[in-house]
């Protein structure tokens, strides 16, 4: 695609200015959130062993902590979607459901003791969708950020079904790492759409700068 062409792109379907705000306070308040709670928690919480779901249970100490952290993520994942304009629909529309079911978990607290049904389907949806949702949003053609590129998307969706499906053996069999395992799969899926917000603020930046010609003129191509 000629250079001017993939300015135009640019203009019509760039990132917004604040569309890296949410993305970035995702991951913050995610870690800072389940940080903060588990040190509330009695001696005997292990973050390892216990998951993220625990610290906001409905016998949890102070579980304010962790619902609003999870509130502010879910709300957080859902003004990505809207930023993200270079990513293709069902890949926003997909980060979309992944932080409206966020929000449902946070909405659902386990009581106390025992597990609940609907807090385990929101769950399970916000982390399905979470971690398909890069596969879906990829583009084509030489203007498309890094983070936005095929080969790259499917990747990214690959590890982070891998790292699903450790959490759900840990789940199943009782695993003395389903804390660690939650953790890293919902840290990873935090901090992926930062990275992709970011390749495609630096995409945007290449765009915007004209190619110095043999005089230093700028080429518009």
């Amino acid at each position: 695609m000629p250079y001017g062409a993939c300015r135009t792109v640019v203009a019509v379907r760039g990132v917004p200015w604040w569309g890296v705000i949410w993305p970035a306070a995702a991951p913050v308040l995610l870690i800072g959130g389940w940080t903060v709670a588990a040190g509330l928690q009695p001696r005997s919480f292990n973050p390892v062993a216990d998951t993220i779901s625990a610290l906001a249970a409905e016998d949890a100490t102070d579980r304010w902590v962790m619902t609003c952290a999870l509130l502010g993520l879910g709300a957080c994942y859902v003004l990505t979607a809207l930023a993200l304009r270079p990513a293709a629909l069902p890949g926003r529309l997909l980060l979309t459901i992944g932080g409206a079911a966020t929000i449902l978990v946070a909405a659902n607290p386990e009581p106390a003791g025992s597990g609940s049904l609907p807090h385990t389907v929101w769950a399970a949806a916000a982390f399905i969708a979470l971690a398909v949702w890069p596969a879906v949003s990829s583009g084509r053609g030489p203007c498309v950020p890094c983070g936005l590129r095929r080969a790259v998307c499917v990747s990214a969706t690959v590890m982070m079904a891998g790292l699903l499906v450790w959490f759900y053996l840990e789940l199943s069999t009782g695993g003395r790492d389903l804390g660690l395992a939650e953790r890293v799969l919902a840290g990873v899926e935090a901090v992926w759409p930062l990275a992709v917000i970011l390749t495609c603020y630096r995409s945007q930046s290449r765009a915007r700068t004209p190619t110095a010609g043999p005089a230093g003129v700028g080429l518009e191509g």
